[in-house]
């Protein structure tokens, strides 16, 4: 009905104005039935424009002014986002999710806002399903971000509102027996060689044995979960332990780095002791390591490295505050002793010094995480209160503020004390207006540079612009196919011939995790030919169904033949899914009707079953906040766990109820399975 005016609109840029006059004119129509042939008509036309990105932002948004001139449910452009994320491929959403991000201020509209949260949230949660954390950080952390500036601060489904820890944040490290002491006395000498390497000044010698290694390490599981520290014994091994790693970190000194060439010192009158680099160079220089390695032979190079002491340093100082703060969900048993607040006293000066002392920027950087910590505070005063809303302060007050502000300024010059010439000439000079920086980075966006805020680094900048598109092509791509490298005999010859090769089948192929037990040989080159015989077998079995499939072969004469190359192709796809595509597939095992009929048999137990599946307090919260009763909260849970889990079916769900000795909730899941199998052979014996 509407598919040739919407079309029409988004490919000729005419308008609302089109589609509105017909969507008037259907006056024979409800607007229940126009709304649901105008949505359907948006979704088609969209998918057919998987291509072209610029279309499909052009699309978007004539959807939202479709919904502004409330023709369309407010959820459709979300709707159709989702839709579009699903087709297309984990480059072009990256490509599609700018749109997004520059649109939040619209998803953020109270006409939007409220229809559209929940649509937006699922459909981010989808796409961090389809990322892999390793690979995809970047577009990760702008998903992330996204939703941070969605989402109101006291948006209750993005707080952690009772204080829980990560608990499954578990640093394994340590092995036992004399192999440890090898490892350790290797990684010695090959710390006392960069201590060497460090500065000219002589530091005592700093032994690295396996208690130091298994006390430093132990620290983390205090840091994972801080609460132990309130009991008396854990209590003692973790002071035991942070004293001996901070001896350990007082014993061994870093020194700043030097600048010892001959040439500078003769290009220089007066040569300074220390060369600090700068704080530009420091930052474009330090990276950043979510989590560090625990190898033995590598703990003599870490007491060396300023990043990773520093970051052992400032989860030290994040547990004394935890430790010394109110919390609103700690215990009653949650307190510390006087001695024990005194020792933190202590040693936390004592880990200021320590950071102050590393460099580079030791005391700027000491400086920096005083203040991140005394913001924490107030976020922590936030929580404890609530986590009320934010709000705008009143113009009104805005306005008394500004006013009393200025009248304090112009009181410096009173009718009997004017103003001097020059503290006039000096007033007027930092009132002197400056080119706004935005203005400056909307007219080199506009002639498709950038710009930096330094000439140099805009000049660099904007001489390739096009860097990282330049790394994408194929010209960059060395990586050889699977079946052409197991059939070169050049690359027989090479040494790490079979490493290579096993490399490359774990990348293009999933018979690596597949046919490792297939081969009656343990030898690599057996198993790689067993693969290679594999895959050339695949790959004719492939052509053959081809084959057959372009034949004309009618169908009154033989119709089997037909419906076995259809069924072979399928079979033959489903076997070449990787694991993780077969992971991510699962079927819809459970209809809304039917999770309609099974909530009234749980009914009021809904919330015992919900913590079984694996639900918080606030999730539940927010199920009974949503919904009136019983019944539908049921029923949205059920929907939730049907949606979300990877595993969730009717014969789980029958398992999960009689474990909670819900009986008749479970024979009740047992008699919908019964009748789906009726059902099911029914359907067989009438084909």
């Amino acid at each position: 009905m509407f598919t040739t005016t919407v079309n029409k609109c988004t490919t000729e840029g005419i308008g609302i104005e089109l589609l509105k006059k017909q969507y008037d004119e259907l006056t024979s129509s409800t607007d229940i039935d126009k709304r649901s042939a105008l949505h359907q008509a948006f979704r088609d036309l969209l998918l057919a424009k998987t291509d072209d990105i610029p279309a499909i932002e052009t699309f978007i948004s004539f959807a939202v002014a479709a919904c502004r001139s409330e023709m369309t449910a407010p959820t459709i452009p979300v709707v159709l986002l989702g839709d579009i994320f699903d087709a297309v491929t984990l480059d072009k959403c990256e490509a599609i999710f700018t749109y997004v991000e520059n649109n939040v201020t619209t998803w953020k509209e109270d006409f939007f806002f409220t229809a559209c949260k929940h649509n937006l949230l699922r459909m981010c949660n989808d796409l961090l399903r389809r990322l892999s954390r390793s690979q995809n950080t970047v577009f990760c952390g702008r998903i992330l971000l996204f939703l941070a500036k969605f989402f109101p601060f006291s948006e209750r489904s993005g707080l952690n509102i009772i204080s829980e820890f990560n608990l499954e944040n578990i640093t394994e490290y340590g092995v036992e027996g004399s192999e440890m002491g090898d490892q350790l006395s290797e990684g010695q000498e090959d710390g006392d060689g960069v201590q060497a390497s460090a500065g000219t000044q002589q530091q005592p010698q700093l032994k690295i044995d396996y208690n130091l290694y298994c006390k430093f390490w132990a620290l983390q599981d205090f840091f994972r979960n801080p609460n132990q520290c309130y009991n008396k014994v854990q209590w003692k091994m973790f002071a035991a332990h942070a004293g001996s790693v901070m001896a350990a970190f007082s014993s061994f000194k870093l020194e700043e780095p030097r600048s010892n060439s001959k040439s500078a010192s003769k290009n220089k009158s007066s040569p300074t002791p220390m060369d600090i680099p700068p704080e530009e160079e420091v930052r474009e220089t330090a990276h950043f390591f979510a989590k560090f390695l625990t190898n033995p032979k590598l703990l003599s190079l870490q007491l060396s490295d300023s990043n990773f002491r520093r970051s052992v340093l400032v989860q030290l100082l994040i547990l004394f505050q935890y430790l010394n703060s109110t919390v609103k969900f700690k215990s009653d048993s949650h307190c510390l002793t006087v001695a024990q607040v005194d020792w933190l006293k202590e040693t936390e000066t004592t880990v200021y010094k320590l950071i102050e002392e590393s460099p580079p920027n030791g005391r700027r950087f000491a400086e920096s995480v005083r203040h991140m910590l005394s913001r924490e505070e107030l976020w922590n005063s936030w929580k404890n209160e609530g986590c009320k809303e934010f709000k705008r302060p009143d113009a009104a007050a805005v306005a008394a503020t500004a006013g009393a502000a200025a009248a304090a300024t112009s009181g410096t010059a009173t009718e009997d004390q004017p103003a001097t010439p020059a503290a006039a000439t000096s007033r007027v000079a930092s009132k002197r207006p400056r080119r706004p920086l935005g203005d400056l980075i909307r007219e080199s966006t506009k002639q498709g540079k950038f710009f930096m805020g330094n000439p140099e680094l805009t000049r660099l900048w904007n001489t390739c612009p096009d860097n990282l598109q330049a790394c994408k092509g194929d010209d960059r791509n060395f990586l050889p196919s699977l079946e052409a490298y197991l059939d070169g005999s050049k690359e027989r010859q090479d040494p790490s011939f079979e490493w290579r090769a096993l490399r490359l089948l774990a990348r293009q192929s999933p018979h690596f995790f597949t046919l490792f037990n297939s081969t009656s040989s343990y030898k690599v080159a057996d198993y790689l030919e067993s693969v290679r015989k594999k895959i050339q077998k695949d790959k004719n079995d492939i052509n053959k169904i081809e084959v057959v499939q372009l034949e004309d072969v009618p169908l009154k004469d033989e119709p089997g033949l037909i419906l076995k190359t259809s069924m072979d192709t399928e079979l033959l796809k489903t076997e070449q899914l990787t694991p993780e595509e077969k992971n991510t597939h699962k079927t819809i095992t459970v209809t809304r009707d039917q999770m309609a009929e099974l909530a009234p048999s749980i009914g009021k137990d809904w919330k015992r079953l919900a913590a079984k599946l694996g639900y918080g307090t606030d999730e539940i919260q927010y199920l009974e906040s949503e919904n009136a009763t019983v019944t539908d909260q049921c029923r949205h849970l059920l929907q939730l766990w049907f949606e979300d889990d990877m595993d969730a079916s009717l014969d789980q769900l029958a398992y999960i109820l009689e474990g909670l000795e819900m009986l008749s909730a479970a024979e009740s899941v047992k008699q919908m399975l019964a009748t789906l199998s009726n059902d099911e052979k029914i359907e067989i014996s009438d084909d």
